[in-house]
């Protein structure tokens, strides 16, 4: 017996609508850094200060400061003329300054460590940095050896690598 011209166009129709349905992809990954103050505004921070990331990750930084408006800004030349503190090949970016519950968003596909910081409370340490990938992952660059232009309490606010990639991510609010 024959199917009829109805049962197979629907067959046939269906087949060709399960072809031209979009395949599901992996969605990209987004990890978020808060920007954070105290109520007076004393005392100012990145949640995390530290995050471990696979290449390709979208990173959105969002201003949860109630009293203040801050930047994620990263270390670059072209940037305020400050030493480069990112790896060679990825691109700089700087967020401008977000009022509270605004945000601003990079991709990181270039392996190496990224160190950023906030305009105007860099001297406050509201520092962070985010490590993409693994050191043996090819054209991983480390972190940036020349500390001339950063200042020593940025420096010291810096989790180290070694901490970022232990944990995935270091949480370190100022201590009161």
């Amino acid at each position: 017996m024959m199917p009829s011209r109805r049962a197979f166009l629907g067959f046939g129709g269906g087949a060709l609508a399960a072809l031209l349905v979009p395949c599901r992809s992996v969605a990209a990954q987004v990890m978020v850094i808060e920007m954070r103050g105290t109520t007076r505004g004393e005392r100012i921070w990145f949640s995390p200060q530290g995050l471990a990331v696979a290449a390709g990750t979208t990173i959105r930084f969002i201003n949860r400061d109630p009293g203040n408006s801050h930047t994620a800004t990263a270390y670059h030349p072209s940037l305020y003329g400050r030493m480069r503190r990112i790896p060679a090949a990825s691109m700089p970016w700087d967020s401008d300054f977000l009022l509270p519950g605004d945000m601003f968003e990079i991709k990181l596909s270039v392996p190496g460590v990224y160190d950023y910081y906030c305009i105007p409370h860099e001297m406050g340490g509201m520092v962070g940095r985010i490590v993409v990938g693994q050191p043996d992952d090819p054209g991983w660059e480390g972190p940036a050896a020349d500390t001339g232009d950063v200042m020593p309490e940025a420096l010291a606010a810096l989790p180290s690598v070694e901490d970022v990639l232990a944990s995935g991510r270091v949480e370190r609010k100022p201590a009161a």
